[in-house]
């Protein structure tokens, strides 16, 4: 028997992830610097880290209920009061994920029917296509133009919508782009979406605290949204809290009974020892997030000028941390420029066309590294740009 013959066509056809594939090779060298990995380099707070070793010491490693621990479930409907001055019932609105990519998945997975179409504004994380496809939808990507600041406008939305359209993803603070969106546009969005009663909106928020000009704005907070909006967050990057496999669901009643279910199925809940270190994060360590931010902040500046300097025109981000320098001037493809960068200078970046076909054109830097790390790279990348102007690298 050949078991390959046997795999699910739609796993078998699923293209690796476009990251992946530059880190496997990335892997194998020694001396690489990396700029690809969208994971903090600061530690966890030590506060959540001894919250949590304290109840591993305790033996607080039962199973928890499936939506999560009363607990924290509590601490996050008061945070997103607090932060975002929308209200949501911590028994029956609210769910603990192991992730916020659990968080993505269960959104599709709820609301999918073959057939249906899911808008994916992209460039945007790679995962959400993929994820559409497994379970029969249809991703129809609706293409950014850094000329709209990356974000997405009324009139392509309008355009992109049809009969089968059943979920709108929001990705803003956006992977890759690090572009938002502001009130006004959000505004402009729900009036498009109000005209279209059975539209569902996912909301991936997970760098919402990480916005440099003014507080992040979710979809949800827009009259008229929340009744039809899933939140996605989580801990991994505002509290660099990425191993730990920590995220939340809000939504409406209706809706979060029917991801519940899925995730009893699934997973049963979350890693208890990491609920635990979610409790004290948002009990005592907002404060944190504030200076990480701050640090982001300079470093988002340092990176944005030093590409432009050397030619690589760049967007400039409010949100996550990532850039987004144009390389077209090169005369490159995304990946011709990230492959002959990876083995002529050792330094790994991300092709745009990993986060869709808008994004070829363009690579994704992440600037979640120390200074010196940064000031490493982007020198060694000015020097790449000097050999391919002077036909030392073919």
């Amino acid at each position: 028997m050949d078991i390959a013959n046997l795999i699910c066509k739609r796993t078998a056809e699923m293209k690796p992830s476009g990251i992946r594939r530059f880190f496997d090779i990335a892997n194998e060298m020694e001396g690489v610097i990396s700029l690809g990995v969208g994971e903090p380099d600061f530690k966890t707070p030590y506060a959540i880290r001894k919250a949590a070793i304290d109840n591993l010491q305790k033996g607080n490693t039962r199973y928890t209920a499936n939506s999560g621990l009363a607990q924290l479930r509590e601490e996050i409907a008061k945070y997103m009061e607090s932060r975002f001055s929308l209200s949501y019932d911590p028994h029956d609105e609210i769910m603990v994920t192991v992730g916020g990519s659990e968080g993505i998945d269960l959104s599709m997975r709820a609301f999918i029917e073959p057939g249906d179409e899911v808008l994916i504004p992209e460039p945007s994380y790679v995962a959400y296509a993929p994820i559409v496809s497994l379970t029969f939808g249809v991703p129809v990507p609706i293409p950014l133009k850094e000329e709209d600041n990356f974000r997405l406008t009324a009139e392509a939305l309008e355009a992109a919508i049809t009969p089968k359209t059943k979920l709108l993803i929001m990705p803003f603070p956006n992977n890759p782009t690090g572009s938002i969106m502001r009130r006004e546009h959000l505004e402009a969005v729900a009036e498009v979406l109000r005209k279209h009663e059975n539209i569902v909106v996912v909301s991936d928020e997970i760098y919402a605290e990480l916005t440099y000009n003014g507080r992040h704005v979710s979809i949800a907070e827009i009259p008229g949204m929340k009744e039809r909006t899933i939140i996605i967050g989580g801990f991994s990057k505002a509290f660099s809290m990425t191993g730990w496999r920590l995220g939340y669901l809000c939504a409406p009643k209706a809706a979060l009974k029917q991801m519940l279910k899925i995730h009893q199925y699934a997973l049963m809940c979350s890693p208890t020892t990491s609920q635990w270190g979610g409790v004290e994060a948002l009990r005592n360590c907002l404060e944190s997030i504030g200076k990480m931010r701050d640090e982001y902040n300079m470093r988002r500046r340092f990176v944005v000028d030093e590409f432009n300097a050397m030619g690589l025109h760049t967007f400039e981000p409010e949100g996550a941390f990532y850039v987004f320098p144009c390389i077209q001037s090169t005369g490159l493809s995304s990946e011709e420029f990230c492959e002959k960068l990876l083995y002529s200078k050792k330094i790994a970046v991300v092709p745009g066309d990993a986060f869709g076909e808008s994004g070829e054109g363009f690579i994704r830097v992440s600037y979640c590294y120390s200074v010196n790390h940064l000031t490493a790279a982007v020198e060694g990348i000015r020097e790449f740009l000097d050999d391919l102007k002077a036909g030392r690298i073919k």
